[in-house]
Formats: C-alpha cells, sequence, structure tokens
C-alpha cells in the first residue's frame, strides 16, 4: 500500500459562532476527506485585503491516500454544508468558513481549479504562524525554504495573536498504556493496509508479514497437498523470526508496534491446509515456539464475509491468489473464530468490515479507529 499523502490545509472565519464554525469544519473534514492528525492553535487576526469583522484561523496536518482534486472536491462540499456561499465578485469578503488547501506533500500543480503550493500563502502571518506550529520541518518546494524562514521574510504587519488551543480529533486516540497491536484478518480483509494507515497516522513502529517473499506461496495454491507443509514450517520459521527482531529492536522514535498478523495465525492455516499427521508434528512445534513469543496487548480480527475477500482478492490482482476457492476462505475464518473463542488470556476485538472500505471512504476508517479507541478506553 503507499504512503498517504501529507496535507497542509488553513481554515478562516469570521461570521456566526467563529470558534464553533472551526470545531465543525475540523471534525467533518476527519469524518469525510481525510485523518486530521495535527491541528494548530486558534490565531484571531485583521482581515487581509479587505475591511470587516476579525478572523480566527487554524492550520491542519491531513493525512489521505486520496488525490489532491477529490480533496478539493471535498472541503469545497464541506464549505457548502456549513453555510459558504462562494460569491463571483472579485476580491476578499467575510465568510462563515474558509478552506484552503496550502500544500500538498511536494506536489507543485497549476491549473484553473488549483494552484499548490497555495500562490500567497507566504505574505499571510495567519497562514504562516499556524503552519510552523504543525510544520516547522517542511520545506516549500518552490522557494525552498522552511517555515521559519518564510516568516522572517514576511511583509504582513496585521495582528495576529494566540486565542484558543484545540485538540485534534485523532489526538483523542491514545496508546499510552499500549505497546503491541496486532491486526488480523482473513486473506483480503485489508490487515495490511489498515495497518499502514495506523502506523502512519499514530507513529507507529508498522511490523508487515513477509509472505511475498516465500518461495513456497504460488507452488502451494498450485498444488496444496504437496506443499502444504514445507509452506506452513518456513511461515511458521518467518514469522518467529521476524516478531522476535522487531518486537526486540526498540524503537525510541515509535510510539508502539501495530503489526498485520500474530504468530498463532500459522495454527489456524496449518489446520485448514495440512493432513492429520503432519498437523500433530506442525503443533508440538508450534507449541514450544508459542510459549516464547510476546502476546499484543490488543488483537484486532477484521472479520470480512466470504464474497467480499474474493472480491478485495480479484482487485488487488495477485495472479497465485486467483484460484483461491470460496471454501477455503470459509475454512479460514471459521478457524480464526474458534481460535478467538478460547483465548482468555488474549484481549480480542472482533470488527465486522464486510460492508466497509477503509480506504476510499474516510468515514469507514475513523469507524473502525472508534472501535479500537473503546477497546482501549476499557483497559
Amino acid at each position: 500500500m503507499n504512503r498517504q499523502h501529507h496535507i497542509l490545509l488553513s481554515i478562516g472565519t469570521n461570521q456566526g459562532n467563529r470558534l464553533e464554525n472551526i470545531e465543525q469544519c475540523i471534525s467533518k473534514i476527519h469524518q469525510e476527506v481525510g485523518t486530521v492528525v495535527a491541528v494548530s492553535s486558534i490565531y484571531e487576526s485583521d482581515s487581509w485585503g479587505f475591511e470587516s469583522d476579525s478572523f480566527l484561523n487554524c492550520a491542519l496536518l491531513l493525512h489521505t491516500h486520496k488525490g489532491a482534486h477529490k480533496v478539493l472536491k471535498g472541503l469545497l462540499k464541506i464549505e457548502s454544508d456549513l453555510g459558504r456561499t462562494r460569491s463571483q465578485k472579485e476580491g476578499y469578503e467575510s465568510r462563515i468558513i474558509d478552506i484552503d488547501i496550502i500544500a500538498f506533500d511536494d506536489e507543485q500543480i497549476e491549473n484553473p481549479k488549483l494552484t499548490l503550493p497555495h500562490p500567497h500563502y507566504q505574505e499571510r502571518l495567519f497562514v504562516l504562524l499556524p503552519m510552523k506550529e504543525i510544520a516547522p520541518d517542511w520545506v516549500c518546494p518552490l522557494a525552498k525554504k522552511t517555515i521559519a524562514e518564510l516568516l522572517t521574510m514576511c511583509q504582513d504587519k496585521g495582528r495576529c495573536v494566540v486565542k484558543y488551543h484545540i485538540e485534534a480529533p485523532l489526538q483523542k486516540l491514545r496508546f499510552d498504556h499500549v505497546n503491541y497491536i496486532a491486526i488480523e484478518g482473513n486473506i483480503g480483509a485489508g490487515k495490511t493496509t489498515l495497518v499502514g494507515k495506523m502506523a502512519e497516522d499514530f507513529n507507529a513502529k508498522k511490523v508487515l508479514e513477509r509472505f511475498a517473499d516465500n518461495p513456497f506461496l504460488p507452488k502451494f495454491y498450485k498444488d496444496q497437498n504437496r506443499y502444504a507443509f514445507p509452506l506452513e514450517m518456513s511461515f511458521l520459521a518467518d514469522r518467529y523470526q521476524q516478531i522476535s527482531d522487531d518486537l526486540a529492536q526498540f524503537d525510541l522514535f515509535k510510539d508502539f508496534v501495530v503489526a498485520d498478523y500474530h504468530i498463532f495465525k500459522s495454527l489456524i492455516f496449518a489446520k485448514v491446509t495440512l493432513g492429520e499427521d503432519e498437523f500433530r508434528l506442525y503443533k508440538t512445534l508450534f507449541d514450544i515456539i508459542y510459549k516464547e513469543m510476546p502476546k499484543p496487548d490488543l488483537y484486532v480480527y477484521l472479520y470480512q464475509n466470504t464474497e467480499r475477500l474474493l472480491q478485495n482478492i480479484k482487485k488487488r490482482g495477485r495472479v497465485y491468489e486467483q484460484e483461491i476457492p470460496a471454501e477455503y476462505l470459509e475454512k479460514i475464518n471459521n478457524g480464526y473464530l474458534d481460535y478467538i473463542k478460547t483465548q482468555q488470556g488474549l484481549d480480542v476485538l472482533i470488527i465486522d468490515v464486510s460492508t466497509r472500505d477503509f480506504v476510499k471512504n474516510q468515514e469507514d476508517y475513523v469507524f473502525v479507529l472508534d472501535e479500537i479507541q473503546k477497546r482501549i478506553t476499557a483497559f
């Protein structure tokens, strides 16, 4: 899964209940457009370019897989939903809400609908000061200067003072008491995608299963009886080695670990793929290894029905997965659910995502995060 885009937004308002306008705007952006991972203080400033009541302004850092024009479309919809009607008159005017894209990664775009970076951001203190709070290391791809350097060059002499402090929606989800979260699910459930998004949004160390490097996997899908045992043994050895290494190497710059598998999946898949004698031998070896493995603080199982799994598998296009039968996926799902029922020393959260798409639909991603938050706050 590709990294998310990092987007800097500027929000302003000078009509009605200004603080409430900004709070509603941030909430809608987080729910509908992308993940709001950071919000600056709210600054009060004089109007810029015309005479009117003073503005409240702030800056946001947004993460999303959506392209720049899709983000713009979503932001314009939010402006409209909050009551803004864009005038056709030239010049500046009072407004209930104004959302500007200041920067979209390091992209440079110039067309009638969108210019990036924003053509006037470096001229305005009410944009630069909030940006410095949440993106001090950002470098303008055009000017090749940091926010701090741009501030020293800014000629804006207007009043711009800190008025309020506000918390980003994402900051309400705390991982202070969590060291290790395992995200599990069937083939095509979206666990790797979710782990990637969470790692970026929450400054977590990402641990992804190295299935693509397994030489037995394509052979297994062609001849399961012949290659099931070497496949499962190689997966077990690799998972043990990877988790042991990654969890042993503490990262001072990351807040916790999030992985797209838990080693117990080895036993679940082996029970489906191996014959009785092979499984008995496999389980003996597994039990020895499992005793030494650290257990996650939270085990999240993403449940998707078989029909949806088949659609996802087809969509992602891995050649060796295209012939996986529905019966095999059903057995894996049942294996996971049977395993979960027997776990007493593991904190398990099952989230049904059969009707959700947390890549395309921000609301679905927020739903998943909210479910995790509820469980974590219950610790």
